[in-house]
């Protein structure tokens, strides 16, 4: 795996695309940066850090034997691995709020953005786009939000971290080229934030309504238990979960 790092960009994951359309790459590609200017997050909301302080980072990464059906499936998959590596470094309360943020006590820990590369109407590559907080314990205008040293105490090699992720995002990589995806599905539903709870939700429109998070759809929406035990399915342009 090549690793390219710099020191400031304004976005990883437009850096790699960049980069993916000069070299026409082939081979796993990760782009890591102490700074990053531009972070974008699910529809367009912005992921700022401070410099040096945090593991920003994107993976470019062909694929194979996944179809456009199942690319939520890599979603959950980059998410179990974060998961599991912060549950090494002894962080508690891990949880994934939907679609694609990592809690720690509720609070948001790391975000992470896929975005595909589509060629022919087939699925051609993938790129991973993670924002994790390491480091950096006070941000301003910002609320619920946590990092490693904020919750362990401990400060962090950057790189190091870095490793671990990317040895996780392999076996999760191999676990869904063998056709795991039953477990990652069950893995990532049992670890979903508010699973099974009441929880208060708003639409679009401001219009506030109470469902249960009952699990996803193989696409990725969330599957609701509403009023008169109706079930109902939202993607992410949808509804936002209030908590």
């Amino acid at each position: 795996m090549r690793i390219v790092k710099l020191h400031t960009t304004d976005s990883t994951n437009d850096y790699i695309k960049s980069l993916a359309k000069i070299e026409h790459l082939q081979e796993d590609t990760v782009v890591w940066s102490l700074e990053q200017t531009k972070g974008r997050g699910q529809m367009g909301t912005q992921w700022s850090t401070e410099s040096g302080k945090n593991l920003t980072f994107s993976v470019f990464r062909k694929i194979q034997r996944i179809t456009i059906n199942q690319q939520f499936y890599a979603l959950m998959a980059a998410s179990l691995a974060v998961k599991d590596v912060l549950h090494k470094l002894l962080i508690k309360n891990v949880k994934v709020k939907w679609p694609n943020d990592i809690l720690s006590d509720k609070q948001k820990i790391c975000g992470i953005l896929i975005e595909n590369v589509i060629k022919k109407g087939e699925l051609d590559a993938m790129i991973l786009g993670v924002g994790l907080n390491v480091n950096q314990t006070e941000w301003e205008n910002v609320s619920r939000v946590t990092s490693i040293k904020s919750q362990t105490g401990i400060h962090f090699d950057l790189e190091e971290i870095l490793n671990l992720l990317l040895d996780q995002f392999h076996y999760y990589v191999k676990t869904l080229l063998e056709g795991g995806f039953d477990d990652i599905k069950k893995d990532y539903e049992n670890h979903l934030f508010r699973i099974n709870k009441p929880s208060t939700f708003v639409k679009p429109n401001q219009e506030q309504f109470v469902g249960i998070i009952k699990g996803v759809t193989d696409q990725g929406k969330l599957i609701l238990l509403e009023e008169d035990d109706i079930m109902n399915e939202y993607d992410l342009k949808e509804l936002q979960l209030l908590f």
